[in-house]
């Protein structure tokens, strides 16, 4: 789809001049990452600061089971439903101010949440904290991906692992010993992070500095809309089926069948709509489609079995909220070792599948071991189990991520991080939502049975002692020993299942495919993309003309590449006429920059030059295209203006004791670029040959292809053009585009992979020159002939699938039928002989 980009649009850095190209070094990535950091680490400090305390602030507000999965569920929701929200902002708007208001929403939420007086408010509070996590978390791993190459950001995403880990392991601990405190109390558990959100704060304004994109933008709130409906709906049956209403019924039909239906309509509105929350294109990519998989099950497996950890110490061990944070140290440091150490190795090597994949077994390994657990399994074996799982879930997380990263596009960096991040906390809420009425169930089973063999004296305890969480210091020592056991088994079995759906993941990962990481960050490739649209042709002087006769050979000569104060490039040709004396002294030149139909030109660059080049002065013309700069006295000088998207001008002025007014008139050029890339797999292809020719069929423009598949034409004719585009592996496309008056017009061109049939023709003596091959297709139409070279070997290529017939001659004829289908046939071998031979 062709889209028009106004002259001048571009995405620019706000600190300071030089070239967005240049990297950045590890003391600004650093100074940069500082403040979100801290934001993270408020974000996941509140979330983990309450679920050891979660058991007794159930219990205080009077819920039970199903509110304590809802707790939980309720922030997972909120937040998996706005995550690709929150990404596709990234992509239009600043993620810097998105960042902060991220982070504003989640502690706007954590203080009312620390208000709540009953479970319902406390759990409309978690969705609004899930709002503000979806944007950090999102966030998180897209300014990442702006700032850092995917070859180094390995070892920055350990940094990211290590903070989630440190949050982690002081959450639980500070949260315990919060609610053990008797002059505090577990409110403080949500107002304890409000000064770190304060500070992260002032930090983030202080520290990150991005590029900010300004552009024409539509959020896709329809999309947004109904992706969240469908997952909410969703949720709301997996939580209430098998105890509001059965598995199999009515209500079962109507929701799923619900979200089946509010999902078909956002695909529709992603298929059409110009600016989507999850561009299905993306999926296109096996790499991304697998990542998002297995981030599902991941999702499933991580936030379910982490998740009900406080209520097994709690309600199986009896152990204080304090100590099941301490318990936990053992998952939470394997995941802070494997995140770091993981993301070190990857930057050294480049390599990430070993680790992606190694990650899908230690998950798998300890959520099974978990799953054999009772609630007096010796510590010690938890112990290892625990730090197997958080090993697995540290080289996954941030390595899922990281793969999909370097596949896609910068412009899809937001997007394609925040859908990985989506799948992952889909999961998880699924995972929590599900397990956990699995998990109600099944303690409410071991737990009549364990009555059951108490005898009659304890059997009418059974009815009221699963509905809420128990306090198991007022039960009687026979009855406390049933509790205890049924909550172990019953989160055994959580565990047990979980590690059922890491197995998938694991499987999942297995396929995928192991790509280079690229060597710059989404920001330097984006840059990379632009400047040759950015660089507008120097302005030629038709020959003969009074212009070029006046040129003098320094003015000549300076046509030069200058690079601007915001980092943008602009190509200044000058031409001129005979001017008079030098001057001295100072005297203001002003006026205004205007292009078409005399709108302003912001953001044009005016300089002042004398007759031997010299640079007197220069100014950027503000928003009004007004300008302003000072010549040195009266005389002569040459005034230059170029911006981007407009020829630049030249004109004489002549300056004498008063204050000279000089309007400037720009005129537009068109220019056309783009990026090539394969339908199949979104990557760009090099060396693609781009023809671009007009109505009439007359070659107006050739180019190929770069490294990052990226194109670009200046000063072509405005009107309808034919782009055709031919690259060797795929099918040649051909699509009419619409070059603007003024501005460069971009596009994106998906190449369909073409084909191909290759073989050798043989003769009893071996391999058969010059024999001739004919290729028929199921219409009998001859799509194409080859003659054989010295080794027999013949290929037809950019092949449609279908039935076709190979004949080949030379001996008497042979004709074979087959099948061309995906990449094509290789190795279809002929073998010709006499009658006889």
């Amino acid at each position: 789809m062709a889209t028009t980009t106004p002259a001048g649009v571009r995405a620019h850095a706000k600190n300071g001049g030089g070239s967005s190209d240049a990297p950045m070094t590890h003391r600004q990535i650093m100074e940069a990452l500082s403040g979100l950091l801290l934001g993270m680490f408020v974000a996941i400090l509140s979330s983990t600061i309450v679920s050891n305390a979660l058991p007794r602030i159930i219990g205080d507000l009077g819920g039970g089971q199903s509110a304590y999965t809802w707790v939980v569920t309720a922030a997972l929701l909120s937040m998996t439903a706005t995550t690709p929200l929150w990404g596709k902002l990234a992509d239009l708007y600043s993620k810097k101010a998105l960042v902060q208001i991220a982070l504003v929403i989640y502690v706007l939420g954590s203080v009312v949440a620390g208000m709540s007086q009953n479970p319902g408010m406390l759990i409309a509070c978690r969705v609004v904290q899930g709002i503000g996590t979806g944007g950090l978390s999102a966030l998180a791993q897209i300014v990442m991906a702006a700032m850092i190459s995917p070859r180094e950001r390995g070892k920055y995403s350990g940094y990211i692992g290590a903070t989630f880990a440190v949050a982690t392991v002081g959450g639980p601990l500070l949260g315990g010993v919060i609610t053990d405190t008797s002059w505090l109390g577990w409110r403080w558990c949500f107002y304890v992070g409000v000064p770190f959100a304060i500070i992260a704060l002032i930090v983030l304004q202080k520290t990150l500095k991005l590029p900010v994109v300004k552009r024409e933008v539509k959020v896709d709130w329809g999309g947004a809309f109904f992706i969240a409906a469908a997952v909410s709906l969703l949720l709301v049956w997996v939580t209430f089926a098998g105890d509001k209403y059965d598995w199999i019924s009515w209500q079962t039909y109507a929701m799923v069948g619900g979200a089946i239906v509010l999902g078909l309509i956002f695909v529709l509105i992603e298929s059409k709509a110009s600016e989507p929350i999850i561009p299905l294109r993306l999926f296109r990519n096996r790499t991304i489609t697998l990542s998002s998989l297995a981030s599902l099950f991941v999702g499933v497996a991580m936030f379910s079995g982490t998740t009900f950890f406080s209520q097994y110490f709690q309600l199986a061990r009896d152990k204080s909220p304090t100590m099941s944070g301490v318990l936990t140290i053992p998952m939470i440091g394997g995941l802070f070792v494997s995140s770091t150490l993981s993301g070190q190795f990857i930057t050294r090597t480049g390599k990430w599948k070993a680790w992606l994949v190694s990650g899908g077994v230690l998950v798998t390994a300890g959520l099974g071991l978990l799953g054999t657990i009772r609630y007096d399994t010796d510590y010690w074996k938890m112990a290892i189990f625990m730090a197997l799982l958080g090993l697995g879930i540290g080289m996954m997380m941030q390595n899922l991520v990281l793969a999909t990263q370097n596949q896609v596009a910068p412009s899809d960096i937001g997007s394609a991080s925040s859908t990985v991040t989506f799948f992952r906390s889909l999961g998880g809420a699924i995972g929590v939502s599900a397990l956990g009425a699995v998990m109600a169930t099944r303690i409410t089973d071991y737990v009549k049975d364990g009555l059951a063999d108490l005898g009659p004296k304890y059997a009418g305890a059974a009815s009221g002692s699963t509905g809420s969480i128990p306090d198991m210091d007022a039960l009687p020592a026979p009855l406390r020993t049933v509790m205890e056991s049924a909550y172990g088994h019953g989160i055994a079995d959580v565990f047990l299942i979980a590690a059922g759906v890491a197995l998938l993941a694991f499987l999942i990962t297995l396929f995928i495919k192991e790509v280079p990481l690229k060597t710059k960050g989404s920001l330097a490739q984006a840059a990379g993309d632009e400047s040759p649209a950015q660089a507008p042709a120097a302005a030629v002087a038709p020959a003969g003309s009074p212009a070029e006769e006046n040129v003098p050979s320094w003015a000549a000569a300076s046509a030069t590449t200058e690079t601007g104060p915001e980092g943008t490039q602009r190509l200044a040709a000058v031409a001129t006429v005979a001017v008079g004396e030098s001057a001295g002294g100072g005297t203001p030149v002003r006026g205004f920059v205007r292009g078409a139909e005399s709108a302003p030109v912001p953001r044009a660059a005016v300089t002042l030059i004398s007759l031997a080049g010299r640079q007197l002065g220069r100014s950027v013309a503000q928003a009004d295209g007004s300008y302003g700069v000072d010549a040195p006295g009266a005389g002569s000088y040459v005034l230059i203006a170029s911006a981007d998207g407009y020829q630049p001008q030249a004109s004489t002025i002549v300056v004498n004791d008063e204050p000279v007014a000089y309007d400037i008139l720009l005129s537009g050029t068109s220019g056309l670029t783009g990026v090539v890339r394969g339908a199949e797999t979104s990557l760009p292809v090099k060396d693609a040959m781009v023809i671009v020719t007009d109505v009439r069929g007359d070659l107006l423009a050739t180019a190929a292809t770069g490294e990052q598949g990226e194109f670009s034409f200046a000063e072509l004719v405005p009107g309808t053009v034919t782009l055709a585009v031919n690259a060797v592996g795929y099918r040649p496309r051909a699509l009419p585009v619409e070059v603007g008056g003024t501005g460069v017009t971009r596009i994106e061109v998906d190449l369909d992979s073409g084909s191909q049939l290759q073989g050798v023709v043989r003769a009893p003596h071996g391999p058969l020159a010059d024999a001739r091959v004919t290729l028929v297709d199921a219409a009998g139409n001859v799509v194409g002939t080859a003659t054989t070279g010295m080794d027999g070997a013949y290929a037809f290529t950019d092949l449609n699938g279908g039935e076709y017939t190979v004949i080949a001659t030379g001996y008497p004829p042979v004709a074979t039928a087959l099948t061309v289908a995906g990449p094509g046939v290789d190795g279809h071998d002929i073998e010709l002989a006499h009658p006889g031979e």
